[in-house]
């Protein structure tokens, strides 16, 4: 085959067969096809688009680009949830622990932050020993002995993605439905499961800036995923605010633990437990949503929940003893309450603004081997909708430098409106995305 070819095919709008799509990645991932090719590709999928049968292909050929997790000497179902990212997003911090509480196993190789998005790597690191790099093996073990474990991303796990993505980052091809559904696809499939729940967001925090935008993508990505023999379901959640009360790393782990033990934020809790509930129907350990709610609240009120992360943390390497007593997790070193500057109803939290305060901070990345201040962070943020009075307190942050907060107060400065009669804040969860039914 030749390599031009193909790229004037979907320049032209055409649908590739697997064979095409096929010589294009392997010959990427093993560099018989170069970057300057791969990047004419990739902005040719980015105009053009691909059916969901070209996207279906393109995911299963990154997924089989390297080495997959083998799941199948666990004998529970195997599930798990993937997030857009957002800010103040701890969801994955619950809801393992959640879901192997009831009678299912969640393998869960997660990511580090990037930009204002937060990484669960990288709030599971702000605990005292906690290890991300386990091998496979040492992955499968924590798995049979507690059913939950969090790590990143092995170096031979979907190699082609990783390739890509980085050629994407630098050619303005990053907002291509087809190209991010086979990145995220390509990755949590190759973790073993039955199935998986989208967690799309939407908003001023979010990748997705439109919902339109953020209901393509779920979608695609249900549907790519049904044809691959998943379990698949999509909720697309708002992120025009912060989730919960918190956003940084350590600052929300302790606000995770909290949660864990029945003190968690209305709207961290609903998004939490409408996901796990679905990933329980989805493989069937229960029937329905309601029944599945049900069962998870009990994990929660029995204190099982909690146990069962501290038992994950601990095979991980990590300090259990931390999330008793908060004092040993990263701190940082001055912090300031910002207030409110009129009377009125809180109009907006932007989450744009909040998680650049954080970055700004230390508490992310501009670039991926940017070290994080696991101990900066932004704690007590106000919804929207809320009464306020001139000099109620909106949140606080918190930083290791006066000169950082002080940035971060310019930031948040912008972060929030005010109206004089009362608001509603958007629907929490907009949509649930099922598989379309074949008649």
């Amino acid at each position: 085959m030749i390599p031009q070819w193909i790229i004037e095919k979907k320049r032209d709008g055409e649908e590739l067969s697997r064979e095409e799509l096929s010589f294009f990645i392997e010959g990427y991932t093993n560099e018989t096809i170069p970057d300057y090719q791969m990047a004419a590709m990739a902005m040719a999928i980015y105009f053009k688009g691909m059916t969901l049968d070209e996207t279906a292909t393109l995911t299963d050929l990154m997924m089989n680009s390297g080495d997959l997790v083998d799941t199948s000497s666990i004998d529970l179902p195997k599930v798990d949830k993937h997030s857009t990212g957002g800010v103040g997003d701890k969801v994955s911090l619950l809801l393992a622990p959640l879901v192997a509480c009831c009678d299912a196993a969640v393998p869960m190789i997660s990511g580090r932050g990037l930009g204002i998005t937060g990484g669960t790597l990288d709030k599971m690191e702000s605990i005292p020993g906690y290890r991300v790099g386990l091998s496979d093996s040492e992955f499968l073990s924590v798995l049979k002995a507690c059913g939950c474990s969090m790590i990143g991303q092995t170096g031979q796990l979907a190699p082609a993605d990783k390739k890509l993505y980085a050629l994407r980052d630098v050619t303005g091809t990053v907002p291509s439905i087809p190209l991010i559904t086979g990145s995220i696809m390509s990755k949590k499939l190759a973790e073993g499961i039955d199935g998986l729940v989208m967690d799309v967001k939407w908003g001023k925090g979010a990748f997705m800036k439109t919902y339109e935008d953020a209901q393509e993508l779920a979608r695609t990505i249900v549907e790519v995923g049904t044809r691959m023999d998943k379990g698949m379901a999509a909720l697309i959640t708002d992120m025009n605010q912060p989730l919960g009360w918190s956003a940084g790393n350590s600052v929300e782990v302790i606000e995770s633990m909290d949660a864990l033990q029945g003190k968690g934020a209305p709207d961290l809790m609903e998004v939490t437990l409408a996901l796990c509930a679905h990933m329980l129907v989805l493989v069937n350990v229960e029937q329905d949503i309601e029944t599945a709610r049900a069962k998870l609240q009990k994990q929660i009120d029995s204190g099982a929940a909690f146990e069962k992360f501290k038992h994950m943390v601990e095979l991980h390497g990590g300090d259990p003893k931390a999330l008793d007593d908060y004092s040993s997790l990263p701190k940082a070193s001055e912090s300031e309450v910002y207030t409110a500057p009129q009377d009125g109803y809180v109009a907006q939290v932007s989450a744009e603004q909040v998680g650049r305060a954080v970055v700004l901070m230390g508490g992310g990345r501009s670039k991926t081997d940017d070290a994080v201040d696991h101990g900066v962070g932004i704690t007590d943020i106000v919804k929207v909708g809320q009464q306020v009075s001139k000099g109620d307190p909106l949140l606080t942050i918190h930083a290791n430098s006066a000169d950082k907060l002080a940035g971060a107060k310019e930031l948040i400065d912008k972060a929030f409106a005010f109206s004089d009669s009362p608001v509603t804040a958007e629907d929490l969860i907009k949509e649930i995305i099922l598989p379309e039914k074949k008649s």
